[in-house]
């Protein structure tokens, strides 16, 4: 008998720009709140991973 397989990709997770967006909302979350210390880290650990996105979306086009 045929057994129908389906595609899987080689690339599973990362998901860097979704850590990125809820890093993002939890630094204008704690901005709001006026804890600006939480705040500034959240949104530098948003730009790394933004930073990663990027740099591996190019690697990916590239290759």
């Amino acid at each position: 008998m045929f057994h129908l397989t389906t595609a899987v990709p080689l690339q599973t997770g990362g998901g860097f720009l979704y850590w990125a967006v809820i890093f993002f909302v939890l630094a204008i979350v704690a901005a709001a709140v006026g804890a600006r210390g939480v705040a500034g880290i959240s949104m530098e650990v948003a730009r790394i991973f933004v930073l990663i996105f990027i740099i591996l979306a190019i690697v990916s086009l590239l290759l």
